[in-house]
């Protein structure tokens, strides 16, 4: 095999070890799984609520505001991954630049956790 090639062998082996597992992971549970679920668990269930009729009935929103703060903090959050792994690398511009960025996220939990966003009452 040239050289060029055996460059790629781990890939290749990377590559069908993730297909095995993979494999692995979806015929597992067709074997231990159970068959028969109950009733429950066949039920129709959606957003935090049972399901109504009507679609123009009024519902709690409640679950969808957790759900976008959920998402916008996820987010932001995420940007601080790419500081995390070159923190060795930057100098005090970058720190405090994350640190704005950490107070103005820590601001606006605190805003919707005094507007009540994140209580279930």
């Amino acid at each position: 095999m040239s050289e060029f090639l055996l460059g790629y062998l781990p890939v290749i082996i990377l590559f069908v070890v993730a297909m095995a597992l993979s494999l692995l992971f979806l015929l597992v549970p067709l074997v231990i799984a159970p068959k028969e679920p109950d009733n429950e668990k066949l039920s129709t269930y959606e957003c935090g609520f049972n399901a109504f009729d009507d679609s123009r009935m009024k519902f709690d929103v409640q679950f969808y505001l957790v759900a976008i703060l959920f998402i916008i903090f996820d987010l932001e959050v995420a940007f601080l991954f790419p500081y995390a792994v070159s923190a060795g690398h930057l100098g005090t511009y970058a720190w405090a630049v994350v640190m704005i960025f950490l107070v103005e996220l820590t601001m606006g939990l605190v805003y919707a956790w005094k507007k009540g966003a994140l209580d279930w009452n």
